[in-house]
């Protein structure tokens, strides 16, 4: 295109988008505004530098400002708030710190992300009580848990952050207590992963409390305590990591169409229901590969790829920004657990599935070589089609990235015995000879041929 690409937050999806449409249309002016301090940071790093795995913030940057001008051709502003969308007069409007002016677009993205959600507890307000999103937080966050007085951390939410960040400051020596207010931790995995994760963090001197509802933090003007229906916890510090939402205000008092989950409703291309206007990252929606649904998934991955297909669209080529599994991998101590598609049956039967799980536990490697660790996996396909609908995997010995192969099912649309059939490496140091995931995928499909 020639004109002006105005592309609205600096981060995954945003910095994609302008790289890939500079990239592929040289002669187009793209602009984008961020109102924070950072670019193309990594946020799914935040815990690993709290816990001292990751020497500086600064390697948590994959792109700086000056890069993104000098090396990329972009007209990045930074610490520029977005205020207001025109569409009718195809103009956005912008705070800096010294004024207000109005930007003219010929395309718009909107890549504002999500916030951390921070549920209506009393005393959120107080010293010590953080949320984990930015690098702003993490470098709060470091600073506070270094203090001489700061010996126990309490964390509320056992999804991806709780889980990191108690791994996180155990590596800091500090005590940890977990307040998760369903039965398990990490929901989405199911129940077979949720429970080995649960017995980990216990083992590893994790204070978990599942089934708990957090209702304030005690204290003066510092956090003293965490307030449950079951009692009082001391704590130094705390961390709320109980999700996010995407941050659509801009979008939604522009006319922007939101979706049933809460997020901008979007096309396959990113479009949105104005004329030129794109939403990509954290703050869209995309499609679910399995269901066919409007899905929020709000993952690293899906940022980029939506980023990156907004800015080729822009550019001159249409391209999908391509449906999501909800493919994730998290690290619990020394457990790496995985989930991919649909695990949940309710979430399953709702979209017309009629789902049948089996659980197996396999050895990671050949029985005989060293190193050799149980991974359990939980797979799950339709009754009817025989196709493969989702799965989880938890183990010790490179359990994560054995979920691929499922993802990559998910997305070919194959059934039970078509992922069994898959040629999969083997060596006795990498596997056994029938991989875990192929294990399950035999089992269960001994289950369908039975019923």
């Amino acid at each position: 295109m020639t004109g002006t690409f105005v592309v609205v937050g600096g981060d995954a999806a945003g910095m994609s988008a302008a790289s890939k449409a500079k990239r592929d249309a040289p002669e187009t002016d793209v602009v984008v505004f961020e109102r924070g301090e950072y670019v193309s940071y990594a946020a799914c790093g935040i815990p690993y530098y709290v816990a001292g795995r990751v020497g500086s913030l600064d390697d948590l940057v994959a792109l700086t400002p000056d890069e993104a001008r000098e090396e990329r051709g972009i007209d990045l502003r930074m610490r520029h708030a977005v205020t207001e969308i025109d569409h009718d007069r195809r103009v956005v409007t912008v705070e800096s710190e010294t004024e207000t002016f109005e930007q003219p677009y010929d395309a718009l993205l909107v890549a504002t992300g999500a916030h951390a959600v921070v549920p209506p507890f009393d005393g959120t307000e107080k010293r010590g009580v953080f949320t984990v999103h930015d690098l702003d937080d993490a470098a709060a966050v470091d600073a506070y848990v270094a203090r001489d007085d700061v010996e126990t951390v309490g964390v509320v939410g056992g999804g991806y952050v709780g889980v990191e960040m108690a791994e996180a400051f155990d590596a800091r020596g500090l005590d940890v207590r977990l307040f998760e207010m369903l039965p398990r931790v990490l929901d989405p995995f199911g129940d077979a992963a949720a429970d080995v994760v649960a017995s980990h963090l216990r083992e590893r001197g994790v204070d978990l409390h599942l089934d708990t509802a957090v209702s304030a933090f005690g204290g003066d003007r510092r956090v003293a305590s965490v307030e449950t229906d079951d009692g009082s916890y001391p704590v130094d510090a705390a961390v709320v990591g109980v999700g996010v939402a995407p941050s659509v205000s801009l979008a939604d008092d522009a006319g922007i169409d939101l979706g049933e989950t809460g997020a901008i409703a979007t096309d396959a291309y990113g479009r949105t229901n104005r004329d030129d206007v794109y939403a990509a990252g954290d703050c869209a929606e995309s499609q679910h590969v399995v269901t066919g649904a409007p899905a929020h998934v709000p993952l690293a991955l899906t940022a980029n790829r939506g980023g990156r297909a907004v800015g080729a669209t822009v550019a001159g080529t249409p391209t999908p920004v391509g449906d999501t599994a909800g493919t994730a991998v998290a690290k619990a101590f020394d457990l790496e657990v995985a989930r991919t598609g649909i695990l949940d049956p309710e979430a399953a039967r709702a979209a017309g599935f009629d789902p049948v799980s089996e659980t197996i536990t396999a050895d990671s490697r050949a029985h005989y070589y060293p190193g050799a660790e149980p991974v359990t996996v939980t797979l799950t396909a339709d009754r009817a089609s025989e196709r493969v609908l989702g799965a989880s995997l938890v183990g010790a010995d490179r359990a994560g990235k054995r979920v691929d192969p499922v993802a990559t099912a998910l997305h070919a649309g194959l059934t039970v015995d078509e992922l069994a059939a898959l040629d999969l490496a083997y060596a006795p140091p990498f596997g056994p000879v029938w991989d875990p995931v192929l294990t399950a995928a035999r089992v269960l499909d001994g289950e369908l041929d039975d019923t």
